[in-house]
């Protein structure tokens, strides 16, 4: 069954997305410095491509019968993290640090997940709807685990949650009983 008009618009816009994704990933990981990163990048790459192409077949015959292989979430990484470190944008740059790599895939992960779960309200066919959830997932799980090498090297700040706001917050919800019949 062909798709409809919202949701080849919306394929479409999401194609972009992966193009500029992959041929930012190989720029990347010839870039990369750090072993890690590198392996990161290596790691999601297959990922993206079998996204882009299940795309390619769904724009082509409006269907696809592959299934998306989504990652497990990775583990939260440990370790001691570095204090965060200033930055300064470059507009002279020639070149990506690793930093930079980080950043800018990041900030692609975050910006394309954002779409994927958008597209995925829109999407009136069950297993096109399934596929952008589950690349929704793909990019969120990606996403997690290079916030997590950002947050571990300084490039991305984070902290916890004053003693203060967490008790306010806990003050301010209170749950609403558990109703009969409710699934």
């Amino acid at each position: 069954m062909p798709l409809r008009g919202h949701e080849a618009f919306e394929l479409n816009e999401l194609l972009y997305g992966c193009v500029n994704t992959i041929n930012s990933m190989g720029i990347f990981i010839n870039q990369a410095k750090d072993p890690e990163l590198k392996g990161i990048l290596q790691k999601h790459q297959d990922a993206h491509i079998q996204d882009y192409n299940m795309k390619v077949e769904w724009a082509r015959s409006g269907s696809c019968n592959e299934k998306l292989n989504v990652p497990p979430m990775p583990a939260k990484s440990a370790g001691t993290q570095k204090p965060p470190q200033a930055v300064t944008p470059n507009p002279n740059a020639a070149a990506f640090d690793d930093r930079g790599i980080g950043t800018a895939y990041l900030v692609s992960l975050k910006a394309n997940g954002k779409s994927y779960a958008s597209a995925a309200f829109e999407a009136d066919e069950p297993q096109l709807r399934q596929f952008l959830e589950d690349a929704f997932t793909m990019c969120s799980h990606h996403a997690f685990e290079v916030a997590g090498w950002m947050s571990k090297n300084g490039y991305y700040p984070g902290e916890q949650a004053t003693g203060t706001y967490l008790k306010a917050l806990n003050q301010t919800y209170d749950p609403v009983p558990q109703m009969a019949g409710v699934h």
